[in-house]
């Protein structure tokens, strides 16, 4: 019997070789490689974008929210330029603080704090110069109107400019005192009543009559009426947020409230007009220490330096940041971030004028509370 074979022509069909599926998986892979670097190269330039607009979007932030604070700052302290620097001492303990609009500290870190200071009354704050010395019993200090002050308002008592100005002793400093409600008439209009057994008051020696005394001219102790008085402190945290710590009702501090993260630097300088001319001539951190060393500080300018979350694998930061000021160039340390070369940094700064020091005279004959 003779067997049929398949016709085995050209065209017969037969499978792939070895060395055929060899080369295909090879071009699948280098097809995958490809694919993969360039999506891996997509993927990290969106979130290198991702996290730049991050650290804009959080140093914006954080530069809007001092500047507005700052803006604020000194209302009510600053009525009368005369009292400005003056070191006040307070009821509470460890609550020592200067009249003044803003005051720059060291943060650490190569970062400065900020320290708000403002006064928050819901009706006018001019000073209120004593018509006699402080009375004891009861205790309050005479002036020719206390209208507009309320019980439970804070009011800082102010002694002469000579008497406290560049004195370390702290009886001479000014006082801060909070104001008392007497069961017959709750503010008498020709006084304020204080009580030495509020929280505000209790640590708080009798005022003296020697400190705070009075005639109605320019030489008188006066009050400043702050009201619900506003202390906040600006810095950057350890974790590299910017937080904020405010001062309460009840006399403490609300602890540090983180604000915006990713903020690694805060920077501070002091705007002074050396000359009187009203212009600033300098930028500088050096905190006055006298009256006079006050009036020189119009505004104050500061930066704020935001980082990217996004950790690059080349150092894309080869030098620290750098904050030009004039002919000036700050060198800001992010030292304390870990791999800081790793990371991309923004930088915002602004120049925030005091206006509410802006808006006084500042001479001594001028500003002097006078009688009406």
């Amino acid at each position: 019997m003779q067997s049929i074979h398949p016709p085995m022509g050209r065209n017969a069909q037969r499978g792939f070789t070895l060395i055929e599926l060899m080369v295909g998986l090879l071009l699948s892979m280098l097809t995958v490689l490809v694919i993969t670097q360039v999506l891996t190269l997509a993927e990290g330039k969106s979130r290198t974008i991702s996290g730049g607009s991050e650290a804009q979007v959080n140093a914006s932030l954080a530069l809007f929210t001092l500047q507005r604070d700052i803006q604020q700052a000194g209302y009510g302290a600053t009525s009368n330029p005369e009292a400005l620097g003056c070191p006040v001492r307070s009821g509470i303990a460890g609550l020592n603080f200067s009249l003044a609009p803003v005051v720059i500290a060291d943060g650490g870190n190569g970062t400065q704090t900020i320290t708000i200071l403002q006064g928050n009354t819901a009706n006018s704050s001019a000073p209120m110069p004593l018509t006699a010395t402080v009375k004891t019993t009861p205790p309050q200090f005479p002036v020719y109107s206390s209208l507009g002050v309320r019980a439970g308002d804070l009011v800082v008592a102010v002694p002469p400019l000579n008497y406290w100005d560049g004195n370390p002793a702290p009886e001479l400093w000014c006082t801060l005192f909070s104001v008392a409600a007497t069961p017959a008439n709750p503010l008498m209009l020709t006084s304020v009543p204080f009580d030495l057994q509020n929280t505000w008051n209790q640590n708080l020696p009798l005022p003296t009559s020697a400190q705070y005394t009075g005639d109605g001219s320019a030489t008188s102790s006066y009050l400043l009426n702050l009201g619900a008085m506003v202390l906040r402190v600006y810095s950057v945290s350890a974790e590299d947020n910017l937080q904020m710590n405010e001062l309460l009702s009840t006399g403490a501090w609300s602890g540090a409230q983180d604000l915006y993260p990713q903020i690694v630097s805060l920077q501070a300088r002091y705007g002074k007009d050396m000359n009187g001319d009203g212009i600033i001539d300098t930028y500088d951190l050096a905190t006055p220490t006298t009256n006079a060393g006050w009036k020189q500080v119009l505004a104050v300018r500061i930066a704020v330096v935001g980082r990217s979350t996004q950790y690059e694998k080349d150092e894309v930061t080869l030098a620290a940041p750098t904050w030009q000021i004039g002919n000036q160039t700050f060198t800001l340390s992010v030292a304390h971030v870990p791999d800081w070369q790793h990371y991309r940094y923004k930088i915002y700064d602004t120049i925030v004028p005091l206006r509410n020091m802006l808006w006084n005279d500042g001479s001594a004959a001028a500003s002097a509370p006078a009688a009406p």
